[in-house]
Formats: C-alpha cells, structure tokens, sequence
C-alpha cells in the first residue's frame, strides 16, 4: 500500500466539512469530478471505504471517523511547520480574506490597512463585510471578527478585548426633551434599533423596561448615521462611536443603565478549528491587536 498524497486527504477534509463533494469543488475551485476522484484514490490508496455515499447524504464509515482524526492532526502539523518555517524568515505572503460587521471594519480595520500592509508588503488583504454571522467555509473567509459570544465549536476564538456599548443621542436630538436620568424615561423617547436581529433590541439594561423602537435598520454603521442624524437614541459600541462621542457629535445617556460585564461587548477574532493558525492570520492579529480603539 502507497503513502495518500496531501492534497488529497485535503479535499477529502473539506468534502467532509461542507458535507457534499458539490460543496467541497464549490470551495476549491475545483471540479466535482475532480473531488470525487481524489476521494476514490485515497480510498483505493487504504484500501478501504471512507464515505458510504447515497443521492442524499454522505456518511464516513467507521475507517473514515478513524482516518480523519490523525488526517486533521497530521495536516495541522505539517502546515504548522511550513508557518514556522515562513515566520523564520519574516515574510508572511498570500490573500488573507477577513470579515467583519461593516462598522467594525469602517472604524477599526480601515485605519489600520496601510500600516499593516508597509510591514507586510506580501501580503494581500481582502476585507468582506457581513452584519450576520457567516459560515467561514461557504464564503472561503480566512478570520472573521465576532462581537459578543462565540457558540460555533468549529472555529477557534481569540480575544481581542471588551467594547462597551453605550446609550447615545446626539445634542441637537436631547435638547428637545427633559434631562433623562431614569431607565423608564426611555419610554418618551425615540428609539432606534436593528430590523433583522431581535436579540440586538434586548438592551442589556439593569432593570427591565418595554422598548419601542421608532425606528430600525439592518446595519450598526446606518444606526450611528440616524444617531448623528438627530433622529433618536440607539445602544451602539464604542469601538465605532468613540470619535463622535469625543467631537461631541454624540452624548452618552444613562451610562449607569447597561449591565456589565455582558455578552455582548466581547470582540473576537475566529478561524476554522481544522486549520493550522497562517503566519498571514498571525501577522494581522498581533498587529492589530494592540492599536485596535475599542
């Protein structure tokens, strides 16, 4: 029996991650019949079975849940030494694709890229913005930056800090109405939440009130807009209102008011478990990590 060649343990890793040989040729680039005959070589190759497959789902076989947990390793390994063999010689290289919530990456990636690529000249960036959270697989994204709690035991998480989130309005909104100084004061006031997101208009607020929001929309980035828009008052983060809340474009109210610690005021950096960590991933998160404004 001959030695399974690299390259195809690794598309037969990503069929079984995305769970059809469609999606797996989808991810790579590739075409299903290329997949699928990688797949039946690395079988033929251990003489053995891996996936029983019928027209409408893939199985591993007993050999293939074997197989797979020393493939991952052993792959992991092997990419773990190639990064340190890169780092050695101090030049990370290669697309780096990152995803992020578009205020996030507007207020703290944007202003970071140019420095980080004068360091790092090989490397090149391909920033994507989703509010939602993505599935890092089906949209090839290398790290995604995730506010509040990870609950995907697929991806491993960094932390990179604690954003705080905030009551705002801006001056010209609160001049038209008394001082507010109680949680149920809220209750005359317009208030702006998010649209697609249900649990974003649960404020985490020390005493429980009856929100009615005024307005909604589907992005934090259009919430602080309608903020300094003099149109109400939104729960927002402080890595994306620091600036305004400095310049006074917006006033906190009620600082008091938010329950802390809570869940949503982590910000994570995450990437897929099967993967070694890349020098590139490395490279961006010990740069960023420390300028970041959160």
């Amino acid at each position: 029996m001959g030695h399974a060649k690299t390259e195809d343990i690794e598309i037969f890793l990503t069929v079984v991650d995305t769970g059809s040989f469609t999606g797996a040729a989808n991810l790579l680039n590739q075409q299903v019949a290329k997949v699928s005959r990688a797949v039946s070589r690395l079988e033929d190759t251990l003489q053995c079975t891996l996936l029983n497959r019928t027209t409408r789902r893939l199985e591993l076989t007993e050999e293939g849940h074997v197989f797979i947990r020393y493939a991952r390793e052993s792959l992991n390994t092997l990419y773990t030494g190639e990064e340190a063999i890169k780092l050695l010689k101090q030049a990370p290289s290669g697309h780096l694709r990152i995803d992020a919530a578009s205020p996030f990456v507007l207020h703290q990636l944007t202003p970071l890229v140019g420095e980080f690529l004068s360091h790092y000249p090989h490397i090149t960036l391909d920033l994507t913005s989703h509010d939602n959270i993505i599935d890092l697989l089906e949209h090839k994204t290398d790290l995604a930056i995730r506010i509040g709690d990870l609950k995907d035991s697929n991806l491993h998480a960094r932390l990179l800090g604690q954003s705080k989130l905030r009551l705002v309005a801006s001056p010209d909104y609160l001049s038209r109405y008394e001082v507010l100084t109680q949680i149920e004061g809220l209750a005359t006031h317009k208030l702006i939440g998010f649209n697609d997101a249900s649990k974003l208009n649960k404020w985490p607020l020390i005493k429980s009130v009856m929100l009615d929001f005024h307005m909604t929309a589907s992005s934090g980035e259009t919430l602080r807009q309608l903020c300094l828009s003099h149109q109400g008052i939104a729960l927002l983060s402080h890595f994306m209102i620091g600036a305004d809340l400095a310049s006074g474009g917006l006033i906190e109210v009620l600082p008091e008011a938010i329950v802390r610690p809570n869940h949503r005021e982590s910000i994570q950096a995450v990437y897929y478990k099967n993967s070694a960590i890349s020098s590139r991933i490395l490279a961006f998160l010990d740069f960023i990590q420390p300028r970041l404004t959160l």
